[in-house]
């Protein structure tokens, strides 16, 4: 194909593109995630959590094959956010604006492509080969520049979009976050997993989960359309408040997640804790593909979690042993736990290194970003050459 076969197209509204032909192209992708779904991207729209007014201003950008007589296919998709800040991102930028600001210059606005407030590892830049995602690619840099945005950031993206981004002449970034994985051939139940921690750690868990216990508190689950709506609403009771109590508003609005229940319930696993009856605490997980009998896909992501109560422990239960027994119980394959958090290599989450790609309009400050970046990628292998010493697992393990 040469390049008059191909067609950018730009759009502030995700309806713009077929819901099936978006979501056709996404599953191709080899690390497809709930969070790219276009029913998921036009949730945040229409629930108001990431609008121009909440400081995410979205275009979507689709790649089309024209083919002879007119008729044309969808071989490249993405959605780019031009963003008045640099909240609900978690991967920090704050010092480069700070910079700019001090040079009497403008950081925002900046481009985003990402899913707000996901830090979740993934596609981003959907495509149906490596050809049309390295011309989505080179298109996100020059809208960019066209639109004269300060910089365009790619965050946690796949091995794919990396390699795209990076023959685009963007900077790559690295973190680190902390994934359990289950092991081959499967743990049976979650005793077998202890038995492959060290004692210590082993000891440890069992205390948490037995403190939760002693409290009088039980743990029940429903996925999908099993989940009452009055477990969805004591679930945004407790989201809401958990952000209030940092003195912070919601992320995502009410209508965010009722758009969830009604489009997306499949993807969506909840945990309820009770006490004498009454729910007090709860958590929500993302699952990749629980409507399928598929083990390949089956991974799940830790999102959110609130509490009206205070029991020692029960933090853990909810967010980690709770969600790792029942993968553990579906031969879920992987369970991500989210940005940050070295506590929870004590539950066998181990760490894993993300990567995201910048490109700065700026030649100097683009120059100073590369050095930093240098600097700090050699930062971020030593910290993970030391986390790699400090195992969970028994000597036998490893």
């Amino acid at each position: 194909m040469t390049a008059t076969d191909y067609v950018i197209a730009v759009s502030d509204s995700v309806h713009d593109i077929d819901p099936a032909s978006w979501n056709a192209l996404l599953a191709l992708q080899p690390d497809a995630n709930p969070f790219m779904r276009h029913e998921y991207l036009a949730a945040m729209v229409e629930s108001a959590s990431a609008t121009p007014g909440t400081g995410w201003d979205a275009r979507f950008f689709a790649l089309w094959h024209q083919r002879p007589g007119g008729a044309r296919e969808l071989h490249g998709a993405c959605a780019l956010y031009i963003k008045s800040h640099s909240r609900g991102e978690y991967v920090f930028d704050h010092a480069w604006a700070n910079a700019y600001q001090q040079h009497g210059l403008a950081y925002y606005p900046k481009a985003l492509v990402a899913p707000p407030f996901t830090p979740v590892p993934g596609a981003r830049m959907l495509a149906r080969d490596a050809a049309a995602r390295l011309r989505l690619a080179r298109a996100l840099v020059k809208w960019c520049t066209d639109a004269h945005l300060s910089s365009l950031h790619v965050l946690f993206a796949s091995d794919a979009d990396i390699a795209a981004c990076s023959a685009a002449g963007m900077m790559l970034r690295h973190n680190v976050q902390f994934h359990w994985s289950n092991r081959q051939p499967v743990y049976r139940d979650f005793d077998d997993f202890l038995a492959t921690l060290s004692q210590d750690k082993r000891k440890k868990i069992r205390q948490e989960r037995r403190k939760v216990s002693q409290a009088g508190v039980t743990f029940r689950h429903a996925l999908g359309n099993d989940i009452a709506a009055q477990d969805w609403d004591f679930f945004y009771r407790c989201y809401e408040r958990t952000y209030l109590e940092h003195g912070n508003a919601p992320y995502l609005s009410r209508g965010f997640f009722q758009r969830m229940a009604r489009t997306m319930a499949t993807n969506w696993l909840m945990f309820v804790g009770e006490r004498d009856g009454q729910p007090i605490a709860t958590s929500l997980v993302a699952v990749n593909h629980a409507d399928t009998g598929s083990a390949v896909d089956r991974v799940a992501y830790g999102r959110y979690w609130g509490a009206l109560e205070r029991v020692d422990c029960l933090h853990f239960e909810a967010c980690y042993y709770q969600p790792l027994q029942w993968c553990i119980d579906n031969a879920y394959l992987r369970f991500e736990g989210g940005a940050q958090g070295e506590h929870k290599m004590a539950r066998a989450l181990l760490p894993v290194r993300t990567t995201s790609a910048h490109w700065l309009a700026h030649p100097a400050f683009a120059d100073a970003v590369q050095d930093f970046l240098q600097r700090e990628g050699e930062g971020v292998a030593d910290y993970l050459g030391e986390l790699a010493q400090r195992t969970p697992f028994n000597a036998a393990q490893g």
